[in-house]
């Protein structure tokens, strides 16, 4: 199996799914039109599959899920953990 290489994601699969709004979880990322915030999404995958995670949150499409996860993942990159 070959390892998932992020930078083959088109750009606005992510960018234009995932939104930093102030007015909205206090500006944490969030997916857009909802107020359902990517930390949730990806903590909820440690413990659920996708389809649990979309029947819980009807408001989510795969799609958005996978936003979430890139998202997680570019941020991660960026990041440095004490």
């Amino acid at each position: 199996m070959q390892p998932l290489d992020y930078r083959h994601m088109e750009e606005e699969s992510w960018h234009g799914r995932v939104v930093c709004d102030p007015e909205i979880q206090g500006g944490e990322p969030c997916i857009k039109g909802t107020r359902v915030r990517v930390a949730v999404i990806v903590a909820s995958l440690a413990d659920a599959s996708i389809e649990e995670l979309l029947k819980n949150y009807p408001q989510l499409t795969r799609e958005d899920v996978r936003a979430a996860l890139w998202f997680a993942s570019e941020a991660s990159h960026n990041t440095l953990v004490a």
